[in-house]
């Protein structure tokens, strides 16, 4: 499936650029896309160099909390959960507990961290699939909820309105979780109905209830504070949550007489090849999604959205928006480019400025996570799982639009 979405990426930009220089007159549109190809060739090699010392640190801190049986404690928060949605994992399975660290630090907005687990719970998960070169059923699902992760704290998406001078930053709080709340609700649905998991189990319910239960109180926390009080304290709590999972890591390893030091070292020792290998997978995926927007296809696609939903009469004010949408999948830096020249163009406070801030914080760079975690232990076959990401991000988005227009409309 990914080969077939990457082969229609690079042909649509093929087919874009004819039509801007045959059609339009646009001569230079050949030459765009192949800097855009060396700028991205680049980019991969950069984002993978600057992996290595946060890949080497977090399997480091890993490594010891593996080795101390603390992840085999953490693990068991989600365990009952996860060995329901993800059947082919063993309860006491050493996936478990790094897949709890990645589902935590994405909820956190701690990207930097979240990679790292993340990689390291694809490769365990790797150990049990029979089949080394295809995606599992439990990969599968982690990826989606990976790509469609509730994210608590978007405090980025807050500091670039007030940097655009909207009035109230934060008033895409809520919007932006409950936009991103569907996203993975639709993810999980959607994967669970393929793999035959059945959602209505007890045990699930009560998850997804304790879950949601969370995200209410948070909302109705957070949604009274201020940006400079918001950020302040969901910074405070993300961060101080990290560093003392770091201390407690290395002091429950030194309490049970591990050398702490040389099992960090060991775990570091990883992070660089992981890092390397990952680079092909960039590179063909960032190169594509380049072409792609060097050759104006993402313009094509907006105006031909707007020009069908104008023939059927809806309101096409979500359209200006619509950009930051199409882009977040791709590139998270294009998207946040989109979004930050669409609160320029419009206003901060405008219905565009407003939506495009709910569709950044409300899903996630698809492809390039699934290039990252697909690198990182070498798959080639994703059987379905783009698809499952698409519908989950095709309901983070339609969420997005339609709390946009509750909220703002």
């Amino acid at each position: 499936m990914l080969h077939i979405i990457w082969l229609i990426f690079i042909v649509s930009a093929f087919l874009a650029s004819l039509y801007q220089v045959i059609i339009l007159g646009q001569i230079e549109t050949f030459s765009e896309v192949m800097q855009s190809i060396s700028a991205m060739a680049k980019l991969a090699v950069e984002i993978a160099i600057g992996l290595i010392g946060l890949l080497a640190f977090w399997l480091g801190i890993f490594q010891v909390a593996e080795q101390s049986g603390l992840v085999a404690k953490l693990s068991k928060v989600l365990s009952p959960l996860l060995t329901r949605i993800m059947p082919e994992i063993p309860k006491d399975h050493p996936a478990l507990g790094s897949i709890t660290m990645n589902i935590s630090a994405n909820m956190l907005g701690l990207d930097n961290a979240a990679t790292p687990f993340g990689i390291k719970a694809m490769q365990d998960m790797q150990s049990l699939s029979p089949n080394k070169d295809t995606l599992s059923n439990a990969q599968i699902l982690f990826l989606v909820l990976n790509t469609s992760s509730v994210t608590l704290f978007p405090i980025a998406v807050f500091l670039y309105r007030a940097e655009q001078g909207a009035m109230s930053p934060t008033d895409v709080f809520i919007p932006i979780l409950l936009a991103t709340s569907a996203s993975t609700l639709a993810g999980l649905i959607v994967t669970c109905l393929i793999q035959r998991i059945n959602l209505l189990q007890h045990v699930i319910l009560l998850y997804l209830v304790g879950l949601f239960s969370l995200l209410t109180a948070l909302i109705l926390y957070f949604a009274q504070l201020s940006t400079q009080a918001m950020a302040e304290q969901s910074s405070l709590l993300a961060n101080s949550l990290l560093f003392s999972f770091i201390i407690l890591v290395l002091v429950v390893g030194w309490r049970k007489g591990l050398n702490t030091y040389e099992l960090f070292v060991e775990g570091a020792k990883k992070g660089f090849d992981v890092a390397i290998s990952i680079i092909p997978f960039l590179l063909a995926m960032l190169v594509a999604i380049g072409m792609l927007r060097a050759s104006g296809m993402m313009d094509v696609l907006v105006e031909g959205i707007a020009s069908g939903v104008a023939l059927l009469g809806f309101d096409t004010r979500f359209v200006d928006a619509l950009p930051t949408a199409l882009m977040k999948p791709l590139s998270g830096s294009g998207a946040r480019a989109l979004m930050i020249e669409t609160m320029q163009f419009h206003g901060a406070d405008s219905f565009a400025g407003r939506l495009a801030s709910v569709l950044q914080g409300s899903t996630e760079t698809t492809f390039y996570v699934l290039a990252v975690y697909l690198g990182a232990v070498g798959i080639k076959h994703s059987r379905y799982a783009v698809g499952c990401c698409l519908v989950a991000d095709l309901a983070g988005i339609v969420t997005a639009i339609a709390v946009s227009y509750w909220f703002f409309g």
